[in-house]
């Protein structure tokens, strides 16, 4: 269980993670929590230092690279409920924003149809920014919900709410595109050849980060 930086503790039950064998960390980034279990996901992380072509100063527009960068490594399009499309101005948390990251929406994270589909944790010094990106291969909030300290209210809103706040790359044909297909890693790879594994899109992401350049901003929100 990865907790947001100003996330207090007590979100989680502590004897039920000691009892499930999860740990519970905290990253740098703020937000919500995420539960991360072995195969169930996509965690990538991204240093941009002061100066970079990358950087930028306005907290709000300094992520959308990177949403655009998952966009178009993801193929640009999920399937037919609609276009991949990368979050641009402020962050509304929503209701369950405090509790859980893939509740909300922020600066550069990407969406299927208003579901999340990556999600962007963004801490900065004076050297410059880190950000935490994460996509889950299938989305089921049910395990992290269970993790949580909360009263049955908010947990039987959760679990009416929460599996349709996000979806997973491989749920929804969301894999498909340039790039991830067997052909190859790289942009103009090739459509898909079938299923697609996490370490084929994770191989995707970082040679594509190695030329990245921004250029026209993604289509908003």
């Amino acid at each position: 269980m990865v907790l947001g930086s100003t996330q207090s503790s007590e979100v989680v039950n502590t004897a039920r993670a000691t009892e499930s064998g999860v740990a519970v960390v905290r990253r740098r980034g703020g937000g919500g929590a995420v539960l991360l279990r072995p195969g169930d996901h996509l965690w990538i992380e991204a240093w941009i230092p002061r100066g970079d072509p990358l950087w930028e100063a306005d907290v709000a527009v300094a992520a959308e690279w990177v949403g655009a960068w998952w966009r178009d490594a993801l193929g640009a399009k999920g399937d037919d409920t609609g276009e991949l499309v990368v979050h641009h101005g402020r962050a509304v948390p929503g209701p369950y924003g405090d509790l859980v990251c893939f509740s909300g929406r922020g600066p550069g994270e990407v969406f299927l149809a208003d579901r999340k589909v990556m999600g962007i944790s963004q801490w900065r010094s004076r050297e410059g920014s880190l950000f935490h990106t994460c996509a889950y291969a299938h989305w089921d909030p049910r395990p992290l919900i269970d993790l949580l300290d909360i009263g049955s209210p908010r947990r039987e809103a959760l679990l009416r709410d929460l599996p349709r706040a996000a979806a997973g790359i491989l749920d929804h044909g969301v894999v498909g595109g340039p790039g991830v297909g067997t052909g190859g890693p790289g942009v103009g790879a090739g459509p898909a050849q079938g299923p697609v594994s996490l370490p084929v899109l994770q191989e995707t992401l970082l040679t594509t980060f190695a030329t990245w350049e921004k250029d026209a901003p993604p289509q908003p929100v």
